[in-house]
């Protein structure tokens, strides 16, 4: 069981402390300090499906050297302001990853292991790309 806690501190600025007590500032994007909180939702399926990709990569002995996802959610206009649409874009650095294995740590994430991506996907449709960036071996130092 996952618990969390939310103090609020001053004005429209709360701190949030994870089950693990590490803490981070959220308020209103009119606030200017702090996480926004709806923000908070796409960076938790960013950082999510992000360890489950690089785990699985690692353990099918890909040489992933960086990765960087970019998460972009579409609100209603209206309160609540509810997400509609998710797009995931895995942008991947290595040297000679697989392409099939690049696309089948992504799926295994999104249908398998990330929580995140299962509790939202029943109201909420999210989509993914993936782009390779080779990235040169380093040359051994003589």
């Amino acid at each position: 069981m996952s618990r969390v806690r939310v103090k609020w501190v001053e004005n429209r600025q709360f701190v949030g402390l994870d089950s693990t007590q590490h803490s981070l500032v959220m308020s209103p994007a009119s606030e200017g300090t702090g996480l926004k909180p709806s923000d908070l939702l796409l960076l938790g399926l960013g950082g999510c499906t992000g360890v489950d990709v690089v785990g699985i990569l690692e353990k099918q002995r890909q040489a992933v050297t960086g990765l960087e996802i970019h998460v972009e959610g579409k609100q209603d206009t209206e309160p609540p302001w509810t997400f509609r649409e998710i797009h995931i874009e895995y942008v991947l650095r290595g040297h000679g990853l697989s392409e099939k294995a690049v696309a089948r740590a992504i799926e295994l994430s999104e249908q398998k292991y990330c929580s995140v991506g299962a509790t939202l996907r029943g109201t909420v449709q999210i989509t993914h790309s993936h782009k390779i960036v080779e990235e040169e071996v380093p040359e051994p130092v003589a």
